[in-house]
């Protein structure tokens, strides 16, 4: 048998290469993908050779993985539970699919991964894995073994020599890409635990940040961030810019306890600063460009579209009709916004764009030639009426 198993080079997936190989008596190729966590690459290939694997493929997906999966959704101001900015969802389907790819050409029958059977990545994987080739075997470690926790994982992973890059001191696990790093497990199993300074890495403390507020300015065409204070980017580098300059102010932290798909809560914290920054300055242009009933309506299937990735729908066609009906309210979403950042917060400063639907001459509280006030009155009688009949028939009139 010749299986391609997800790699990343952690503590899960290193001893799955090496239980793969043996439980299976396969081939294992590993995949990995470079989603701009900036990994040693040499490294990661080294350790998955010398742990087993027969190949090793990795792949630099960043900018495909911003355009094609992230700029999508923040198309559609995508937030699980109001508040999660789907990084890790987002990189699942991606990553499965160059996986398929790979075990296509290398004509392997099997995919695996390091997703545990408490987790929503298990689900992403499996989904994507379906509904791109079904014929490929799924094998799921962690459900199938009897290493059923990471402690257990540990001393697998010193019986068989195998480098791992987390000790029972810090056991909380963490997943980092270009969007954001999430981080859970060990001590933020606790709800009621504030997470220690040191596990951020992509933000600096707010109380640590600059004591002077600075301006970016975010461009943006149809929905998409396009140029940052001036300098057009492709999507990986804009993205990699925001983060250091969200990251300098301390913006983009998050901690939720958040309903995973399974059934259970789970506590994650996040740190997302460059796309909550691409969020607060898309909201703020759509303020300005979208029709009241588009946006009123858009917004209302957020939340169902925001469950489809987070649960591992990406290739689904109730997410990609409702992606073209998000796309197709953008097309007069472009113009340039202007953000004030500050010890974690991005205020929104201005905002202007061509496509623009605010008026002053009509929105004036001054003098005006345009807005007969004296209509606002049959409008309010004429929406009032159901209510003065309500209220007619209570009081038996």
């Amino acid at each position: 048998m010749k299986i391609v198993l997800a790699y990343s080079g952690g503590l899960d997936t290193s001893v799955i290469l090496k239980w793969l190989k043996e439980t299976y008596e396969a081939e294992v190729i590993a995949f990995s993908a470079d989603l701009g966590q900036e990994e040693d690459w040499e490294s990661v290939k080294n350790k998955a050779l010398q742990t087993g694997a027969s190949k090793v493929f990795i792949q630099d997906l960043r900018e495909e993985f911003a355009d094609e999966y992230v700029f999508p959704a923040f198309r559609a101001n995508a937030a699980y539970e109001q508040a999660y900015l789907l990084g890790t969802a987002l990189a699942r389907p991606i990553i499965a699919k160059h996986q398929v790819l790979v075990a296509e050409a290398e004509g392997a029958e099997a995919v695996s991964h390091g997703a545990t059977g408490k987790g929503n990545d298990q689900v992403r994987f499996e989904l994507t894995y379906m509904a791109l080739n079904p014929a490929l075997k799924i094998i799921a470690p962690w459900r199938d073994w009897n290493l059923n926790s990471r402690t257990a994982l540990i001393e697998y992973a010193r019986e068989k020599g195998i480098p791992i890059p987390i000790t029972p001191a810090r056991p909380y696990s963490s997943d980092a890409n270009l969007l954001h790093i999430s981080y859970e497990g060990g001590i933020l199993e606790d709800p009621w635990s504030e997470p220690p300074e040191e596990l951020f890495q992509m933000t600096q403390s707010p109380e640590k940040a600059p004591d002077q507020p600075e301006y970016v300015e975010i461009a943006f065409e149809e929905g998409n961030p396009a140029a940052v204070n001036g300098e057009p980017l492709s999507p990986a580098r804009l993205l990699t810019r925001l983060n250091q300059i969200g990251g300098k102010h301390g913006i983009g932290r998050v901690d939720l306890v958040e309903n995973r798909y399974v059934g259970m809560k789970c506590r994650g914290v996040y740190e997302t600063p460059g796309g909550t920054l691409i969020r607060t300055a898309h909201q703020a242009l759509e303020s300005l460009t979208l029709d009241r009933e588009v946006m009123h309506l858009r917004d209302s299937l957020i939340p169902r579209y925001s469950e489809m990735i987070y649960y591992g729908y990406w290739f689904s066609p109730e997410r990609e009709l409702l992606q073209r009906l998000i796309d197709e309210s953008q097309k007069r979403v472009s113009g340039l916004v202007r953000l004030k950042l500050y010890k974690g917060q991005a205020l929104v400063a201005g905002r202007k764009s061509d496509y623009s639907l605010y008026r002053e001459d009509f929105a004036t509280f001054e003098a005006d030639q345009v807005y007969r006030q004296k209509d606002a009155e049959g409008f309010i009688r004429l929406n009032g009426l159901r209510l003065r009949i309500q209220s007619l028939v209570g009081r038996g009139q």
